[in-house]
């Protein structure tokens, strides 16, 4: 039983979410406050976070940065602001996926199965390794020359698509429809954040990556 965190001050909508997700087998945790959020996380160490941006005591983008300061758990902001700029926002702090209010429970519990596999190891997956950085895509572990690194989930769902597919290039539409649905395959600000931080994370020289390639227009490559 996958065990959910959410955290929104909206409590008709907290009841709503609690009973559909129980209803469908998961345990659910949920916090009106950051700081409450905060806490259960800590107490209770969660499957998945669901995190509201307009919390009362403060912004949920601090609830993402709090969690990623320990935590993988694959985190999907819920937030009514439409806009890039706080998209962007959440993405870079580290959240792996956004949904916009109002939307369909349907379209939520899909988010939440697909956040959830991406957090689960494959089965029998190679390890790849390069100049800079080994990944164990069995187990999910990025190895670079300090040592192990931590990736998020969804870092991993793109590594793991691009891995694959070594040396050739993989489509944005393709990587977003792979990792976040296909209602997302125009979202390529997605992919500029979290590839980003993937460079940042794993290439010796950011800046000119010389593994995690971008194709303008096109899409991303590994080169091994």
């Amino acid at each position: 039983m996958s065990r959910i965190l959410i955290v929104d001050d909206d409590e008709p909508l907290l009841r709503a979410l609690r009973v559909n997700l129980a209803a469908r087998g998961y345990q659910v945790d949920t916090a009106v406050t950051a700081t409450a959020g905060l806490i259960s996380a800590g107490n209770h160490h969660p499957d998945l976070a669901i995190v509201d941006l307009g919390l009362p005591d403060l912004d949920g983008i601090e609830v993402v940065k709090g969690l990623r300061g320990w935590s993988a758990v694959p985190i999907i902001v819920l937030s009514a602001r439409h806009s890039e700029p706080s998209k962007v926002a959440a993405l870079d702090a580290g959240a792996d996926d956004y949904v916009t209010k109002p939307f369909g429970i349907d379209e939520l519990l899909a988010r939440i199965r697909a956040a959830l596999r991406r957090g689960s190891p494959a089965p029998d997956a190679p390890v790849i390794t390069t100049e800079s950085f080994t990944l164990d895509l069995a187990t999910k572990r990025a190895v670079g020359p300090a040592g192990e690194v931590g990736l998020t989930p969804t870092e991993w769902h793109l590594l793991e698509v691009l891995a694959r597919n070594p040396g050739t290039v993989v489509e944005h539409r393709q990587l977003l429809r792979e990792v976040w649905g296909p209602r997302y395959e125009t979202e390529t600000n997605y992919l500029r954040v979290h590839f980003a931080n993937l460079r940042r994370k794993l290439e010796r020289d950011p800046a000119h990556p010389r593994h995690i390639v971008t194709r303008p227009g096109l899409g991303y490559r590994l080169d091994l």
